[in-house]
């Protein structure tokens, strides 16, 4: 009788899985973070600034975004924990 493999599905694929409700938990290894999905909404202009910064540093869109959301969201914890003048 041959053996036969279990293939294991692409990321799309278990996020398709995840879509539908299954459970999908035997394909993470708890070595990384959860990682949520969101959407949002850029203008036009927005879209080719952020395609031209990736296109200049050789990263993805995606990379120029983490990149520059963390930037803003560490300065602001920056700033909050700041001691006021007095």
């Amino acid at each position: 009788m041959p053996k036969t493999s279990k293939k294991t599905p692409s990321a799309d694929e278990i996020a398709e899985m995840a879509s539908r409700g299954e459970d999908i938990s035997a394909y993470f290894s708890n070595k990384f973070t959860v990682v949520r999905r969101v959407n949002v909404d850029l203008t036009q202009g927005m879209l080719r600034d952020l395609d031209e910064r990736a296109a200049r540093l050789n990263i993805s869109r995606q990379a120029v975004i983490k990149t520059l959301l963390g930037r803003a969201l560490n300065e602001e914890r920056e700033h909050k924990s700041r001691p006021k003048d007095s």
